[in-house]
């Protein structure tokens, strides 16, 4: 059996969180407690392209690693020699799903100290409720087990939200302004969602009104959302011409940024409502259905939108 090491004994830290935004963001509460328990070790995020920019961004990691999901073989055998070349000394899995176990036994036949719930690793979290815990509870509970956090506090709504406040510190984004003109304060609107949960979404033609709305009210308007979302952006300009499109031209890093700024946000229940850093305004969350207790942001808010054609 495998005897843990002290926590200032270790060296080189493994921390795997390959998706998604939402769980993601979530997750960088756990990130923050694993920095400062190894406050000189080196610690590399394994990931996937998209949490790239905003892992960088963040104070927590030495490296960030973007090919957490190989596909071919010889991805594989690639991801097998640069994780055994990297000789770490400890490995906490966020992610404790599927594709972390794989990675694990990629590491056999003698992986390092393993924090997760992989059969057969040395710092396994054993709460058989873990799956009902919140996001936040959950990975407080499994650094406490791991011994890096003796007073973890895990009871429902207890486990602290990610700190953010990094994000606008280590950006300084501002936005120009035309002739010296102070810029219009601005609302974000995200009418994107899971392409599997499409009875979620509010309508779009709603947060075109909203667009409208916000507009004649002296505020700028950007629609945030990936490259699948351009097709909503244009439908919600066709509305308000005034209102600027952003959808496929934005990082999660310079969400986070414009989130800091914004007047308002609102969106449905989706992964960029986590992006909030501490004094930005509380998102709205306009889901037909209530969000996920286990995944929600802790500080939104989220109302019922009926929707009568």
């Amino acid at each position: 059996m495998m005897v843990s090491r002290p926590a200032n004994d270790i060296r080189r830290v493994l921390v795997i969180k390959l998706s998604a935004l939402g769980d993601f963001v979530l997750a960088l509460a756990a990130m923050r407690r694993i920095r400062e328990a190894h406050p000189r070790a080196h610690i590399t995020l394994l990931t996937t392209p998209p949490y790239e920019a905003l892992a960088k961004l963040s104070p927590y990691f030495n490296a960030v690693e973007t090919n957490g999901k190989p596909e071919s073989f010889g991805e594989w055998i690639n991801l097998r020699s640069q994780l055994k070349q990297a000789n770490y000394d400890r490995v906490y899995d966020l992610q404790t799903s599927s594709a972390s176990a794989r990675i694990f036994h990629l590491m056999a036949p003698f992986p390092p100290a393993w924090s997760g719930i992989v059969w057969g690793c040395s710092l396994p979290h054993r709460n058989r409720n873990r799956d009902h815990m919140h996001t936040l509870e959950r990975h407080a509970d499994q650094l406490k087990e791991a011994g890096i956090w003796p007073d973890a506090p895990t009871l429902p709504g207890a486990a602290p939200s990610p700190d953010l406040s990094w994000v606008a510190e280590r950006t300084g984004r501002n936005r120009g302004s035309d002739g010296g003109a102070a810029p219009r304060p601005y609302v974000m609107l995200i009418p994107g969602g899971s392409a599997h949960r499409l009875d979620k979404r509010w309508p779009v033609t709603k947060f075109g009104e909203l667009a409208r709305a916000f507009y004649v009210g002296g505020y700028d308007v950007l629609i945030i959302g990936g490259p699948q979302e351009s097709a909503l952006g244009r439908e919600i300009q066709r509305m308000e011409v005034k209102a600027r499109d952003l959808t496929g031209r934005t990082d999660f890093a310079g969400i986070a940024s414009m989130g800091a700024k914004a007047a308002l946000i609102v969106g449905n229940d989706t992964g960029p409502l986590h992006l909030r850093p501490p004094r930005a305004p509380r998102p709205l969350s306009c889901s037909r259905r209530p969000p996920t207790p286990c995944c929600q942001p802790q500080g939104g808010m989220w109302w019922s939108c009926s929707h009568h054609p």
